[in-house]
């Protein structure tokens, strides 16, 4: 039987994305292991084009919560490695499935782990890719494009908008939007905007006559299509801001509750991260936060020609 090496990362498909260096650095470190990714279902094709995920094993639980158990069978993994949190509960989780290997960060609560301390103002592309260092894998956090996608885009050079956001901690409001879409439409541009499941209201409350409302969830392949090949994406620090920036797409950020120097985009005149610095706030939350509410209409349209204008010049 081949051997194999889980991670557990079963969180959304940002989380995926800035997990893309660390699972990379795994598969040249175990080439000939399949690598499986437990990680929610729908992320099954987005994993796979990361090109070092094998299988993806089904697992999720609300409210980014560690799964109370996983659906594998067969032997014990020969590594099992916690891409998912600190622990304890996720290091619980690998640790009831016997691996040979548990790659985690240290944890008072498991002081058999033997991993590196966990850094809370890290970001998080380094932390994992610091872990696996610690563990004698080399790994770089800048490790983190996508290969073009094969399909066509549905609207090939626009601008993406997608107001959407997990929390409405981070969501900057519809109205604000709306105003960014009508002045990019009469400076020229072409909008698309998006929106997750559930989010098709607010995609008609922010798309302006002129604009293309694309609401309800989008298959990874098209929506990846529509960020490689548009001109730049606005959002919250949500996954489709570190979709354009895996695309290399320009890319306009929104930050509040927590500062783009945990989840924000590597440096690049491609890619403006907003935030006006303040204590931090909960992710969670749900109220817009304080400091996302600083950031201004004009801001974000300025943001949005500066990173168009980067792009053309390259």
């Amino acid at each position: 039987m081949r051997h194999r090496v889980l991670v557990l990362r079963a969180l959304g498909l940002g989380d995926l994305l800035a997990g893309v260096p660390a699972l990379r650095a795994l598969r040249r470190a175990y080439p000939r292991h399949e690598l499986i990714l437990a990680a929610p279902q729908e992320l099954t094709e987005a994993a796979a084009a990361t090109g070092a995920v094998d299988t993806l094993l089904p697992a999720a639980a609300p409210g980014r919560a560690v799964p109370s158990a996983l659906p594998w069978h067969g032997p014990p993994p020969d590594v099992a490695v916690d891409l998912h949190g600190n622990g304890p509960p996720s290091h619980r989780l690998l640790q009831r499935l016997g691996p040979g290997r548990l790659l985690a960060f240290a944890h008072p609560g498991t002081p058999e782990v033997d991993g590196p301390p966990w850094l809370p103002h890290e970001h998080e592309r380094e932390r994992w890719c610091r872990l696996l260092r610690a563990y004698g894998i080399p790994a770089d956090a800048r490790d983190l494009a996508l290969p073009h996608p094969p399909a066509a885009s549905p609207a090939p050079g626009v601008v993406v908008v997608h107001p959407g956001a997990a929390s409405a901690a981070r969501r900057w409001p519809a109205e604000r939007y709306a105003a960014v879409v009508r002045e990019l439409l009469r400076r020229g541009h072409r909008v698309v905007v998006t929106g997750g499941r559930g989010e098709e209201d607010l995609v008609s409350a922010v798309a302006s006559p002129g604009a293309e409302p694309l609401g309800g969830e989008l298959p990874f392949g098209t929506l990846s299509a529509l960020v490689a090949h548009a001109s730049a994406v606005i959002s919250g620090d949500t996954g489709l801001a570190h979709l354009a920036v895996a695309c290399g797409t320009p890319s306009v950020t929104l930050f509040g509750p927590v500062s783009p120097a945990l989840w924000g985009p590597p440096p690049s005149p491609r890619h403006a991260a907003l935030w006006h610095a303040g204590p931090p706030g909960d992710p969670h939350g749900g109220e817009p936060d304080p400091l996302l509410l600083r950031i201004g209409i004009a801001e974000v349209v300025t943001a949005a020609r500066g990173v168009m204008a980067a792009a053309r010049e390259e």
